[in-house]
């Protein structure tokens, strides 16, 4: 039950019901289901469905088809924070025998490993897994199609092979340890391999005539780590919380924040486009915002997770059809619609408990030769470094407790900041990756590179 601080204003409600009322009737889609979320919590769901009698709710099961590869991967992550593997290996060294095991994990969970898109044969979401037992049916005799590590191609028999990864390291099915890991302590009661009662059928819907065919409903056997999930709005807006905030249970922020960081190659049109793929993650730009999620179909359903992390919002939209709504476009503009109807409001300033004199000593103006930087210390230990011009380069800085700090992003992303002092303590100057910033701009005596014309500051004449 959400409290009236959580509750969504009543405008606010009737525009995200208006969003997907118009995303079900021009979309064309027998039934359409939908969820926000805001500070951990589901505040909001609403549904539209063509046929008679009550709208699907929060609980109704439809497939969620390519989210199913967030689940895959935060197994895998959770299999490198507990030392078993570490992303930079290659595949063969704990799955040996594929015939692509030079490609690593990494480049497995970001698509990244040059594998191609879809299995040999037919249609793999459209007939039964039967027909393709293992991996090597999953991945036929040309596996690759582009050298590793170079480009992002989306592959849907890498995920596969993270599958298979998972069940061999864990010694169960991919199924029963994703159950046992992530769906019974994040209390996703409702998300499953097979479907549950009630559930939506997938339709197909004719794209010149207002009728419809029923799509088969396939168990996708070696496939289903890459897209074989049944899910509700409900459990994926939980999941999406956990998303963003992580659960020590699972998995950490830290680690979730590291799969949100962009990971692979991108084309020029998807730079254009503003879209990357993290770890398991699409990182989309959409309205302004930086939108972390994923897309998911199989032939009759459509689905759609994103989150606005800087707005603390996300969204969930579930469709029973093949094609019709564009999911993402839908809940974009609901994170939009609540983002700019009722924007976060921040956490009240508190002043730090305690503070190191020679950190504060740090604090204040700073020069990279003659551009102007502040850097500033947080309440929670972290430094940043900005330039008071606000053109260029900044960065956040994690104390390594040394004296020393690790920047955190940007430009200066695992570069070491450190003061360098004198005789008696005090700082000469603050090295940066090899940048010198002091005091003042160029300051005379101070350690910059080249050093500093004797004759000093000086006009023309």
């Amino acid at each position: 039950m959400t409290t009236p601080e959580e509750e969504l204003l009543p405008g606010t409600r009737r525009a995200l019901l208006h969003r997907i009322a118009v995303a079900q009737s021009e979309g064309r889609t027998p039934s359409l289901v939908a969820a926000v979320g805001r500070g951990g919590k589901t505040v909001w769901t609403g549904a539209r469905a063509a046929v008679g009698g009550d709208a699907p709710d929060e609980n109704v099961q439809y497939r969620i088809g390519w989210i199913t590869k967030t689940f895959t991967a935060v197994l895998v992550l959770r299999l490198r924070d507990a030392g078993v593997l570490d992303l930079s290996d290659p595949l063969d060294r704990h799955l040996p025998g594929t015939g692509v095991g030079e490609a690593t994990i990494a480049e497995l969970l970001s698509h990244s490993g040059g594998l191609a898109a879809e299995t040999p044969g037919p249609w793999w979401e459209r007939t039964p897994g039967s027909l393709r037992p293992g991996l090597a049916d999953v991945l036929g005799e040309r596996p690759l199609v582009h050298p590793r590590g170079r480009r992002f191609h989306y592959s849907n028999p890498g995920y596969a092979l993270l599958g298979a990864l998972v069940e061999k390291l864990r010694g169960a099915p991919w199924e029963a340890v994703l159950r046992r890991e992530v769906l019974e302590p994040l209390g996703l009661h409702r998300t499953s391999g097979q479907p549950r009662t009630p559930h939506a059928g997938g339709w197909a819907v004719h794209p010149w005539a207002d009728v419809m065919l029923r799509e088969p409903l396939e168990d996708l056997g070696t496939m289903a780590p890459a897209g074989q999930l049944w899910s509700t709005a409900g459990d994926v807006s939980r999941f999406a919380a956990f998303l963003t905030r992580g659960d020590e249970r699972v998995l950490s922020a830290e680690s979730l924040r590291e799969m949100r960081v962009p990971a692979t190659p991108v084309a020029a049109a998807d730079v254009a486009d503003g879209y990357a793929y993290c770890l398991g993650l699409e990182l989309r730009h959409q309205h302004g915002r930086a939108l972390v999620g994923h897309t998911g179909s199989l032939p009759g359903f459509l689905a759609c997770l994103t989150v606005s992390v800087a707005d603390d919002v996300s969204a969930v939209v579930l469709a029973n059809c093949t094609s019709g709504p564009a999911p993402f476009t839908v809940a974009a503009d609901l994170v939009r619609i609540v983002a700019q109807a009722e924007p976060r409001i921040p956490a009240p300033w508190q002043p730090s408990r305690e503070t190191d004199p020679s950190v504060l000593e740090l604090v204040g103006q700073w020069y990279w030769g003659t551009s102007a930087f502040a850097l500033r210390l947080s309440a929670d230990g972290v430094v940043s470094l900005e330039p008071l011009s606000g053109n260029g380069r900044r960065s956040r800085f994690r104390s390594n407790g040394d004296g020393t700090w690790t920047g955190l992003e940007g430009y200066y992303a695992g570069e070491v900041l450190k003061p360098v002092r004198r005789p008696d303590g005090t700082v000469r100057h603050l090295d940066l990756g090899s940048f010198v910033f002091t005091r003042r701009p160029y300051e005379e005596g101070a350690s910059v590179p080249g050093g500093v014309d004797p004759e000093g500051w000086r006009g023309i004449g």
